[in-house]
């Protein structure tokens, strides 16, 4: 008997899923374990495996293509068997909502055409011939009430039909839009660039952030790396370093290592540091966990694993998960200094800037240094600038003398 398999909730905050790449195709024989397809979801790009044995009869969302969750990603069953009565109950579409609507849709159309229209809506009209176009009553209605030439919209629905579903989502006020000679092409939203905006507006908006700066002295620091890197024979960075020193500091100041939990607060025992790498499709944070147990080396080491893990998309959702602190280095990229936005749940993130080579006053002499200046951002509904500051000395201590945490 045939079975449908669903679009999986991969992570807690998932709400739909693209399929990155199909490793099957209709016909196929699928045994149980089997690799399906590839599933780009909020947090990484998962592998799906079936969880049934028998011949893929349909395939529900495309490559490249998204669906939210619980909806038909594909069906199994025997070979020849008939899933027309399946796809009828299980796939209840915008589209299904819109042919409901067709003939209230209609009904409005004809009012609105024995209404007086304005001269820009008539001109709009001439340019725009909506009875030609393939899409559903309600989607036209919608286009027109609002200026969009509906022939430059790609439909999602069958056969390409353009349905309610593809206009909602359009960042387009007026029809002129897609005339404009500046506008060369369009380029989907990644899934994984959607829960970005969504998370960060979410935190931006709903977090009071405040900002603290500090510039540090990192000659130590310099002398620490050269040293290990000279004697060693695996390599290690600055920002190893910098997050060996930010779990240290965290371990001294305890009220920085925590989160907002609406009506309460959440005292993390465990140092949990994100730390950001940036990817084509925009920013993935894995955790460095227990960070404070861990020496340099190791964390160094766990660093270059996810490097290497977020290049392939291979990075595991308990890796992208538990952070209570945050670190976001951009001095490689010459940045001098940031702020960053506070990546939910933690209270705080630190944005790293360049090291540079500049006159320093050392035993009143001027002499040439290097520093390395950075920012502290924090949720003021849980950090007060005091207790901030606090960390930031602390950080600045261990940063300009190394060796303390060693």
């Amino acid at each position: 008997m045939a079975e449908v398999i669903k679009m999986p909730r991969l992570s807690d905050t998932m709400t739909e899923g693209v399929v990155a790449k199909w490793h099957k195709k209709v016909g196929d024989v699928i045994k149980e374990g089997d690799l399906l397809a590839d599933i780009e979801t909020d947090k990484a790009t998962m592998e799906f495996e079936a969880f049934q044995e028998g011949v893929l009869l349909h395939i529900g969302v495309n490559e490249s293509e998204s669906a939210p969750v619980d909806s038909i990603l594909a069906i199994l069953g025997e070979k020849g068997e008939q899933i027309d009565s399946l796809l009828s109950q299980e796939n209840i579409s915008e589209e299904n909502i819109d042919k409901k609507h067709e003939e209230t849709v209609e009904v409005e159309k004809n009012d609105l055409d024995k209404k007086d229209v304005t001269k820009e809506d008539s001109q709009i009209d001439k340019k725009i011939n909506y009875n030609k176009v393939k899409a559903s009553p309600l989607a036209k209605k919608i286009a027109k009430e609002k200026g969009l030439d509906i022939n430059q919209i790609e439909g999602s629905g069958e056969n390409g039909r353009i349905i309610k579903r593809d206009l909602e989502n359009l960042d387009i006020q007026q029809s002129n839009f897609y005339n404009r000679e500046d506008l060369i092409s369009k380029q989907p939203i990644s899934q994984m660039r959607k829960v970005i905006a969504n998370r960060l507006s979410e935190s931006k908006f709903s977090s009071p952030h405040f900002y603290l700066t500090s510039e540090i002295d990192v000659e130590n620091l310099i002398s620490l790396r050269q040293n290990v890197n000279k004697n060693l024979d695996t390599k290690i960075s600055f920002n190893d370093i910098i997050i060996k020193a930010v779990a240290f500091s965290l371990s001294k100041h305890r009220n920085i290592n925590i989160s907002w939990g609406e009506d309460h607060i959440i005292l993390n025992e465990n140092i949990n540091i994100g730390v950001a790498i940036a990817v084509d499709e925009g920013l993935l944070v894995p955790v460095i966990r227990d960070a404070d147990k861990q020496n340099i080396l190791d964390i160094s080491q766990k660093i270059k694993e996810f490097a290497e893990k977020a290049k392939s998309k291979k990075l595991g959702l308990d890796e992208l998960s538990g952070n209570t602190f945050t670190v976001s280095n951009l001095g490689m990229f010459g940045i001098d200094e940031f702020t960053a936005i506070i990546n939910p749940p933690d209270a705080c993130i630190l944005a790293v800037g360049a090291i540079k080579q500049k006159p320093v006053v050392k035993n009143n002499e001027i002499v040439v240094g290097h520093t390395m200046k950075v920012t502290l951002s924090s949720d003021h509904r849980l950090v007060d600038g005091a207790e901030g500051a606090k960390f930031l000395k602390t950080l600045k201590t261990v940063l300009e003398s190394p060796f303390l945490m060693i």
